[in-house]
């Protein structure tokens, strides 16, 4: 019936059923024959063998399907009304557990509503902040942030998360109670988060973030080069605000390290804590580089501290 009206031979349709995930689409594509057809169409005869390429791809498919152990993750944000505002935050947590033969359940937990019940988030395996802007919110983010420290829950806060982790070890660890970030409270005594310097005079706010991937100097015998295993890596970035470095000494001193860091040290861009369970920030995006079969280091990393929580 499609063939006859839409002037596409029979052999030339295919049928994509509903299945339980979408990584089992190409599989079903596949045993259609849709491969062999476009490689005749383009005439492409002699193409690479597909069936040792669809060995590796059903064993992710395996993977992510899996029925093992479950790791609870608590993903406390702002936008978290609708799920896909961190689509590939969720999935780069799939890939990730899957990696390691467990399945995640990812509970997602409005920011401004944690403030008066923070002990709820003792349930949980992990806990992670993904990015954000702006103020709504933020106070939850910051009790989120100093709860995981304190309770030794692992912890991983990108973006936002990274920034408003570095506010919240300020004001609880290093005593400065009115620490902020200016983006919040610009007039704050203590700016722990400030404007990027180029952003001064800055009006016009569309399209003028630090945007795309930079090159990140990961310093060795660190958590950070532990789990990247290089010195450099590169990493997208979306922000407007960064770590204001005139407070590093002293975060040092109390035991927050910053193990990752650009344009000659001048940005910091991974934040940890030696001496917790996983305690890491960072301010770039690693959700990007996730694949299936191909996790991101930080994300395999924070899960497989969760699992062990």
């Amino acid at each position: 019936k499609i063939s006859m009206f839409t002037n596409v031979t029979n052999n030339d349709v295919f049928s994509c059923h509903d299945v339980d995930s979408i990584f089992q689409v190409p599989q079903i594509l596949y045993q259609q024959g849709l491969v062999d057809v476009i490689f005749k169409k383009f005439n492409k005869m002699g193409y690479v063998n597909a069936s040792q390429n669809w060995d590796t791809w059903n064993k992710i498919v395996n993977s992510l399907q899996n029925e093992g152990e479950t790791i609870s993750i608590a993903m406390v944000g702002k936008y978290v009304t609708l799920a896909d505002s961190y689509v590939s935050v969720n999935h780069a947590l799939k890939h990730a557990a899957a990696s390691i033969g467990k399945k995640i359940t990812i509970d997602w937990i409005d920011s401004e509503t944690i403030n008066g019940n923070v002990d709820a988030l003792s349930k949980y395996n992990g806990i992670l902040i993904p990015g954000g802007f702006g103020t709504r919110g933020s106070e939850g983010i910051i009790k989120t942030a100093n709860f995981a420290r304190e309770r030794n829950i692992p912890y991983l806060g990108i973006c936002f998360g990274f920034q408003l982790a570095a506010v919240s070890f300020a004001r609880n660890v290093c005593n400065h109670t009115d620490a902020n970030s200016t983006e919040i409270e610009k007039n704050t005594k203590n700016p722990i988060i400030d404007l990027l310097p180029e952003q001064e005079g800055v009006t016009d706010m569309g399209g003028s973030l630090r945007l795309g991937a930079n090159e990140i100097n990961v310093k060795p015998d660190t958590i950070a080069n532990k789990i990247y295993g290089q010195d450099k890596i590169s990493k997208r970035h979306r922000h407007r605000y960064e770590f204001n470095t005139k407070y590093l000494d002293e975060f040092a001193k109390k035991g927050m390290v910053f193990s990752g860091e650009s344009d000659n040290g001048r940005r910091m861009e991974i934040l940890e804590i030696p001496s917790h369970k996983f305690f890491v920030g960072v301010q770039f995006h690693p959700e990007f580089n996730s694949r299936p079969g191909y996790p991101e280091h930080v994300f395999k990393a924070f899960t497989v501290a969760a699992n062990q929580n």
